[in-house]
């Protein structure tokens, strides 16, 4: 077990490591050739950040391993929003952006809503990958386009964001960023391989299923890169760069990287019953959830923060509870259906009341 905890943490290292090179030198190429930093900051640094997903689930998908890629985007999505702006609000509290508001987060819970459709008869099709990444470039399109009306504030900030990540003295050439897109992307091979057989190896060891492992270790593993990317905008005080990177994430997670991972798979994706049963429908839930939360007062405060860090313990120790058959399952499942949950939806009701007002 010492030998495949130290391979999934090299794996986890090359993944993000590669992820940060990628970024780096992506942007600094589209920099290079005159594209505005709001584009780079919209597009290549928010998708950027979820290469360690599309990166594990193209392996786990050509490797056999269906659970581990889907599971990987559902964990993660749910990971993003519940772990991470939580985290983030806790930190300071996240105002959010009207735009997230209005456009971004409808996006977001539009594709989710998608994914669930496509996936009635338990796989992703040919035809759905298609569909979902035919989205994902026209929603690319479509941002920059819109890029052009941005307020001069917005663009200043992405501005510094895309500074911080891609540019120095050492990188300036073309040359240069062109061996870091290189090197990322060979990190992001190798660091799948070697996570990947190490989540394995641990779904044996333990005696979980490849889905539990893909919605969990894996999932928080290569949702590193937005955990460093959110915390650190939240320290910063760029609170819409600390949202928006999770809510673009999540939108990239579903048409890029199912969509990608569909294309390369020959025979689809396979969907396990239990993500249909449980998984997917809790992602469903986190992003709707995001609305209200979102719209009250424009901003993620930090009891929400709180209550969206409690809801992924919650989760994950369901998944731990469940993949072992615990005599406490009943009873916390109990708890969770009849108390938390009621509780939740009456507060964020009353606190939705009062924002109309």
């Amino acid at each position: 077990m010492v030998v495949e905890i130290l391979w999934f943490a090299l794996g986890l290292v090359a993944l993000v490591a590669g992820a940060e090179l990628l970024v780096r030198g992506a942007s600094g190429l589209a920099l290079s050739f005159g594209i505005s930093p709001l584009v780079v900051g919209l597009t290549i640094v928010a998708f950027g950040t979820s290469a360690p997903e599309v990166a594990v689930s193209v392996g786990s998908a050509l490797d056999g391993r269906a659970d581990i890629a889907v599971g990987n985007v559902v964990g993660s999505n749910i990971f993003n929003v519940l772990f991470i702006l939580g985290l983030s609000a806790l930190i300071t509290p996240l105002v959010v952006n009207a735009q997230l508001i209005r456009q971004e987060v409808p996006i977001m819970v539009g594709a989710s809503f998608l994914l669930a459709f496509l996936v009635l008869d338990r796989s992703i099709g040919r035809l759905d990958a298609v569909l979902l990444f035919g989205l994902l470039i026209a929603y690319t399109l479509f941002l920059v386009v819109q890029s052009r009306k941005e307020t001069r504030a917005t663009k200043d900030e992405y501005q510094e964001e895309v500074d911080r990540i891609s540019r120095g003295r050492w990188d300036d050439h073309w040359a240069v960023q062109g061996v870091l897109v290189v090197m990322g992307l060979a990190l992001l091979v190798v660091g799948s391989d070697w996570l990947v057989g190490a989540a394995v190896a641990f779904a044996r060891a333990f005696g979980v299923s490849d889905l539990v492992i893909g919605l969990t270790i894996v999932a928080a593993g290569t949702s590193m890169p937005e955990v460093a990317t959110s915390v650190t905008a939240a320290f910063k005080g760029e609170r819409d760069i600390a949202v928006g990177n999770v809510v673009g994430s999540n939108t990239f997670n579903i048409l890029g990287c199912l969509g990608f991972t569909g294309l390369v798979a020959s025979a689809g994706i396979p969907v396990a019953p239990a993500v249909l049963n449980f998984d997917l429908w809790v992602m469903l839930a986190v992003a709707v959830g995001c609305l209200p939360v979102f719209f009250t007062g424009r901003e993620i405060a930090r009891w929400e923060g709180g209550v969206f860090l409690g809801y992924y313990v919650a989760y994950a120790a369901y998944l731990v509870l469940s993949a072992q058959q615990h005599d406490l399952l009943p009873a916390f499942s109990a708890a969770m259906l009849w108390f938390v949950i009621p509780l939740t939806v009456v507060t964020l009701a009353v606190v939705l009341v009062r924002a109309l007002r």
